[in-house]
């Protein structure tokens, strides 16, 4: 008895490392700036149906420029490794919530207005609270489970106007620290730790600096007080009393771990409505850990899972063939590449923020304006076992490029006089005004029921050319190849697959007894040929037991 109870205890205690989604259910999709009403009818009408776990309905992690553009303006003229410093610094801000924050008056309202937080009121140009509620339902009755960026580093940056110009009308006055909506008041803030002379993070070799001292600007939070944590578990709670199944945690990094993880020990447990009795939220932190600071992912692994900042970053450099790269080397991908244990990654190919050129990973990010390559590292993604996957979904703006730099990185989402456009669907099933809908092209659709399909299933079948032409399989589930060289691919492989004819998911669908695209015939030993031209569209194959015909 004694041990089953400690292995009862045991589980509760890792629990935040689990997602919380439907059994058959694997990956999250983040529908970036979408409002709630949009969410919950894609929840019903294509997230449910197609295999998807859940919604992330924020991530983000841009800086305000009313904050920190002027201050980049000012070191224009600085060393080149002073810049480099502070634009790091400058790439580490805020997230996409669903609480009150400042309104930006212009006529397009930037992104990044979201990112300074006013009160843990649920408004914002998403919706208000019983939208927010009505998603939860909606999306949580189809088996479609709901994940809230928390953004409780902070509040808005010091230099914004005092007011009522908010998302919900609330007063506030970041000069004297007053959020009477919260309350929060000069008391609950870490001006008087911050060892740097601004106030702001000057050094990020120095971790006091990075956990005690203002974000460009934006008000520091002291979490170490019962109060302030107490504030931010109400306002954690509140969600998961809707429905809520997990949070992904802003600028962790910005945090002790051990003040994040009083805030946790605070939490509820999940919905009975949606979830067993006992159910933890899912917990994935926010850490950009690319080696050489401080501050380590791992220092938050008793917390919950971490974003793997490595993960696209390396990816896109090996499909991009950049520094002698081959897609070969994939063999051991994940732990053998210096990444977090899979058990404690939360992966994704690119964010709102790094597809911008912000946040970690460079122009090596892969993002749908490359739209062959991102289809090919989103498909290895969804198929390699490693980490938990979560898909971007996003939104087109203009670019516009000035000395290699997109001046326009800035313009939020599809818009009416500063009100988001709905998401609308046309007849190709594929997104309209200016929505792009990642998750909703073929090749990322099918990939998502590809990994519900091989869950569990080990890594195996591997094979390559020794540079750019690779397969794999998921023992006796599934089977990918690629094809990234310059010239046609034609082997017989080892499929692992039982005997049959497969439709590939990626140049087609499986329709009744037909495919609509390539057809693949596997021999009683498991083999199969396969050709792909260095030219195709989509220069890669993927075959599961549920394909077969």
């Amino acid at each position: 008895m004694k041990f089953l109870l400690l292995l009862s205890a045991l589980g509760f205690c890792r629990a935040q490392y689990a997602p919380n989604t439907k059994p058959g259910r694997t990956s999250i999709v983040h529908l970036f700036e979408w409002r709630w009403a949009d969410i919950a009818l894609e929840c019903e009408r294509y997230l449910g149906p197609k295999g998807f776990g859940g919604v992330q309905v924020g991530m983000a992690h841009g800086v305000h420029r009313g904050v920190g553009g002027a201050l980049e303006q000012k070191v224009s003229s600085v060393s080149a490794k002073l810049r480099n410093c502070i634009s790091y610094a400058l790439q580490r801000v805020l997230s996409l919530h669903p609480n009150e924050n400042v309104i930006i008056n212009n006529p397009s309202r930037p992104w990044w207005e979201r990112y300074q937080p006013i009160s843990y009121k649920l408004c914002t140009r998403s919706g208000n609270e019983d939208e927010f509620r009505d998603m939860v339902t909606r999306c949580n009755n189809v088996g479609v489970h709901i994940y809230v960026d928390a953004v409780i580093n902070h509040m808005c940056g010091n230099g914004v106007s005092p007011g009522t110009s908010s998302t919900c009308g609330s007063f506030f006055n970041p000069g004297s620290r007053d959020f009477p909506s919260v309350p929060f008041s000069a008391w609950d803030f870490n001006d008087g730790k911050c060892r740097s002379p601004s106030g702001d993070i000057e050094n990020y070799n120095d971790a006091y600096q990075v956990r005690d001292c203002r974000l460009v600007g934006l008000l520091d939070l002291a979490l170490e007080k019962d109060y302030v944590r107490s504030k931010v578990a109400e306002y954690l709670n509140h969600l998961i009393d809707i429905g809520v199944a997990g949070f992904r945690i802003d600028a962790s990094k910005h945090m002790w771990p051990g003040d994040m993880k009083a805030i946790l020990d605070k939490l509820h447990h999940l919905n009975t409505t949606w979830f067993p009795e006992g159910s933890k939220a899912f917990i994935y932190q926010e850490v950009i850990d690319l080696g050489g600071e401080p501050i380590k992912s791992s220092d938050y692994f008793d917390n919950g899972r971490v974003t793997e900042f490595k993960y696209g970053a390396k990816l896109g450099t090996v499909l991009r063939k950049w520094h002698g790269e081959k897609m070969a080397y994939l063999r051991n991908w994940g732990e053998g590449w210096g990444f977090m244990p899979s058990d404690r990654a939360l992966v994704f190919v690119d964010n709102h923020d790094n597809q911008r050129g912000h946040g970690a990973g460079g122009a090596s990010i892969l993002t749908f304006w490359d739209p062959r390559l991102y289809k090919m590292g989103v498909a290895f993604m969804l198929a390699h076992p490693y980490g938990f996957t979560r898909v971007m979904s996003s939104f087109r703006w203009p670019r516009y490029f000035v000395n290699g730099k997109d001046i326009n990185d800035w313009i939020g989402p599809p818009n009416t006089n500063g009100v988001i456009k709905e998401v609308t669907i046309n007849p190709d099933t594929t997104c309209g005004n200016d929505w792009v809908c990642e998750h909703r092209w073929r090749q990322i659709r099918n990939m998502v029921m590809f990994r519900n399909v091989v869950d569990g299933e080990l890594f195996t079948n591997w094979w390559d050319n020794g540079s750019n032409q690779v397969a794999f399989g998921r023992g006796n589930k599934g089977f990918i190849i690629f094809n990234n060289d310059d010239w046609p691919l034609s082997s017989y492989l080892q499929t692992g697959l039982p005997a049959g004819t497969y439709c590939d998911v990626i140049s087609g669908d499986k329709i009744g007894d037909k495919c609509t695209g390539i057809k693949i015939y596997v021999s009683a030993d498991g083999k199969a040929h396969f050709s792909i031209s260095n030219n195709a569209e989509d220069p890669f194959i993927a075959i599961h037991v549920e394909s077969k015909l």
